[in-house]
């Protein structure tokens, strides 16, 4: 498996919508050690705590706060710093928070896309975009199958038909201004990231797992749990994050020969219930630990999710380094040092630092 070239991300500009994010956060900081100059445009924080706070990433990358729904100054900002490569990573992310919020879900995920796509093409310097999905953007009608990049887009909940949809636009924006046909006229690769559920240190998004264990054990409640049945391709962040920085850099030097949809998910084995992570979590946390089963009516969310990800591991030569076991004893690490008093930074640089050196068996 190919390591990341820091060479190849020396002085790049790198545009990233949504970097005051989770993912976002941890994308940054990654791209500030191999040498990157970020420039970030989001929203403030979207959590307190905040994992971008907390690692001082203001003092390291250009941090501009801004709505993807506001085309004219993103357009602005976006030319401005006249990026090599734009990653787009903002987004309402939360299926539960999108039945609450389904106007302000579909803007956000569906025209921010177009106003991200409309101001890489009014910036010449773009060579590289892609846009961060979700594996909910597939038809799931429950089959038990595992999804390949070829399979028919759908969504039940808002959420996972605005990332739908966001899939559809940029496939469209492709085929429109960015063809890989022309690409000696344009310039500029297009694609798409499709991850499973990320967990990592420093997640304190609501309703979900990792982050609603995080919450309990630091405040000595129980913790609640919904869908305990439901399976999910659990992966550790700095996977699909090592996933996507190794196709950015295959688009670069290849152009349109990467152009398209990719997953970056887990070994199949690594797809488990909600129930086997928590029940593993709390094993390796050590005791003193309950959850409880949440037995109300709760809103619909996909019962068995899995992605096929031999289009990653044959072209890209990308597979995932941390198993599931590993990935959870790496969020425990995380959690119990924060609980000591580490400095998250600390913390952070040290993960990504034994990620890039693991070597797989």
């Amino acid at each position: 498996m190919p390591s990341i070239n820091s060479g190849f991300w020396k002085n790049k500009k790198v545009f990233i919508t949504g970097h005051t994010g989770f993912k976002g956060s941890w994308l940054s900081l990654w791209l500030v050690k191999l040498g990157a100059k970020v420039t970030g445009y989001a929203l403030n924080p979207p959590t307190s705590p905040s994992l971008f706070k907390l690692l001082r990433l203001k003092n390291d990358i250009s941090s501009i706060m801004g709505d993807v729904r506001n085309l004219r100054f993103i357009k602005a900002e976006m030319k401005k710093a006249g990026p090599d490569i734009v990653i787009h990573m903002a987004a309402q992310p939360i299926v539960r928070e999108s039945y609450k919020l389904p106007v302000e879900t579909y803007g956000t995920n569906i025209m921010g896309t177009v106003n991200v796509l409309e101001s890489v093409r009014g910036c010449g310097s773009v060579k590289v975009f892609l846009n961060v999905t979700t594996d909910k953007v597939y038809e799931n009608k429950e089959l038990g199958k595992s999804f390949k990049e070829s399979e028919p887009l759908g969504g039940y909940d808002p959420y996972s038909s605005s990332k739908a949809c966001s899939e559809i636009v940029t496939s469209a924006y492709r085929s429109s201004f960015f063809n890989p046909i022309l690409y000696r006229v344009h310039g500029v690769a297009v694609s798409t990231a499709r991850a499973g559920n990320v967990i990592g240190g420093g997640d304190w998004a609501p309703d979900r797992l990792i982050p609603d264990f995080f919450r309990a054990v630091l405040s000595g409640k129980n913790i609640l749990i919904r869908n305990p049945s439901a399976t999910r391709p659990w992966q550790h962040v700095l996977d699909p994050l090592n996933g996507y920085l190794t196709l950015i850099e295959a688009m670069y030097n290849n152009g349109s020969r990467y152009s398209g949809a990719w997953n970056f998910g887990p070994f199949k084995n690594d797809a488990k219930s909600v129930k086997w992570v928590i029940d593993n979590i709390c094993k390796k946390w050590g005791g003193g630990v309950e959850y409880y089963v949440v037995n109300n009516v709760q809103p619909h969310e996909s019962e068995f999710l899995k992605l096929n990800c031999s289009k990653s591991q044959k072209l890209l030569k990308w597979y995932p380094k941390w198993n599931i076991n590993e990935a959870i004893l790496k969020v425990v690490e995380w959690i119990k040092a924060y609980e000591a008093g580490v400095d998250e930074r600390e913390l952070c640089e040290r993960q990504i630092k034994e990620y890039a050196s693991w070597k797989m068996v």
